[in-house]
């Protein structure tokens, strides 16, 4: 990829963002940056922002993030789930960026989060039923990542995913 543009990474929680994030950094040799893994690293731990701040104050971290990451050039961003749902965001993002959504059917999204027991450390899954938690956010997102270029996760590695993505931004 010959241009400045940022590679962004979005999608539902368990669709791969993070793992195929990094495998396309090193194929399009640029930095990777993970917006959850980094607001952990000067924050805290997501569970405990959303426990003791609340998810409000999580979307504006992830708004402040998103304006010194739009600043910057040729990243990889791997984004959290409702990043780019943001229209704050992507008002930031859009604009330097090509944005995929990666996506993945609800039982491999259970499976990727670990079941029953993985879903509890994810604070929009936490109940009884993570199963029809996944389904209800899904429905209820799925308008907004249709808006961006769609990337089937289900059935392929992280390297097959991370392939495709990097010749698509060779194509265009």
């Amino acid at each position: 990829m010959t241009d400045d543009r940022h590679v962004v990474l979005t999608g539902f929680m368990g669709t791969g963002k993070s793992t195929v994030g990094r495998q396309l950094g090193a194929l399009l040799e640029r930095e990777w940056v993970d917006t959850d893994k980094l607001i952990e690293s000067r924050y805290g731990p997501i569970p405990q922002i959303f426990e003791e701040e609340g998810e409000d104050h999580f979307r504006s971290l992830e708004r402040d993030l998103a304006e010194e990451l739009a600043a910057r050039a040729a990243l990889v961003i791997s984004t959290g789930g409702r990043m780019m749902l943001d229209p704050i965001v992507r008002e930031h993002l859009e604009p330097v960026s090509r944005v995929f959504c990666l996506v993945a059917s609800p039982d491999s999204i259970l499976l990727r989060v670990g079941g029953q027991h993985g879903a509890a450390r994810r604070p929009l899954l936490a109940g009884d039923d993570p199963q029809a938690r996944i389904q209800d956010l899904l429905a209820e997102r799925s308008p907004g990542y249709a808006e961006f270029e769609a990337i089937d996760t289900d059935n392929r590695s992280p390297r097959q995913v991370a392939e495709t993505i990097a010749k698509l931004c060779e194509d265009r």
